[in-house]
């Protein structure tokens, strides 16, 4: 790994840092990889309970891609595509990851930046955070596996609304349109996510993915069989089960083992 994706461990919780503020943490296809590689390995870690998303610094959680690689790496269609296989292996391992996912949004957070965090569980920004997709400007599209996640998140109008006006907007229009699930004052950004990471981090981890999966099965409109129903009191066999119950009894805080 370069120093632009680097990794923070708190425990159970790993922080993972876009790191490139000079450019306000413009993302490059190196980046995207190395960022789509680590999230495949915490995903086979089953040690974390958490893992923050952030970009270095408090200017920018990220503006997207940086627009001055795009002569040499997606200066045509051939190349595009190449670049795409590289960025849609990194959204697909976020989307596929087990591990609750909290964005800590300062700043900017527009085109893939906003990719990245809609692909997040909860998302926390700064009353002055802005948000867009303006690549209209740009004269491209944001393909279905870019575009699949927004979706989801806020429904096709929204979406719609967003790509094809190219606005940048605020924090509070963010928050009415489902983009973000938490605004802070600015200075507070940091302390929200981690108190919400340390929440989710004391909380049964099974449970924690399992709850992720049941979500995404949730959004497949075909009739969930009987295999996947039965999978839901599977926690009742469950050493945390033991634990988190005896622990309400006695009044006490449970130290959950995730087995």
């Amino acid at each position: 790994m370069s120093d632009q994706i680097q990794k923070e461990r708190n425990n159970s919780i790993v922080t993972v840092v876009l790191n490139r503020p000079e450019k306000l943490n413009a993302l490059t296809k190196p980046m995207w990889r190395e960022l789509g590689e680590m999230i495949n390995a915490l995903s086979a870690d089953d040690s974390v309970r958490c893992v923050v998303l952030r970009g270095a610094g408090e200017k920018s959680f990220s503006p997207g891609n940086d627009i001055s690689e795009f002569k040499t790496q997606r200066a045509n269609k051939a190349q595009a595509i190449d670049y795409g296989r590289v960025m849609h292996a990194t959204t697909t391992a976020l989307a596929n990851c087990p591990i609750p996912l909290v964005a800590q949004i300062h700043g900017l957070c527009v085109g893939g930046g906003l990719e990245i965090a809609a692909l997040c569980d909860i998302r926390i920004c700064g009353e002055s955070s802005r948000f867009g997709a303006p690549i209209k400007n740009l004269g491209l599209v944001m393909a279905y596996p870019e575009m699949a996640p927004l979706v989801r998140l806020v429904g096709s109008a929204v979406a719609l609304e967003i790509l094809l006006e190219g606005r940048i907007f605020g924090a509070s229009e963010a928050y009415a349109k489902g983009l973000v699930t938490r605004v802070v004052a600015d200075e507070l950004v940091a302390d929200e996510a981690g108190a919400a990471a340390q929440r989710i981090a004391d909380g049964a981890p099974l449970v924690a993915r399992w709850h992720k999966k049941f979500a995404r099965r949730l959004a497949d409109p075909q009739p969930i069989p009987d295999a996947d129903y039965d999978e839901c009191f599977d926690c009742f066999d469950t050493e945390d089960f033991r634990i988190g119950y005896a622990a309400f009894l006695a009044k006490r805080k449970p130290g959950f083992l995730g087995k």
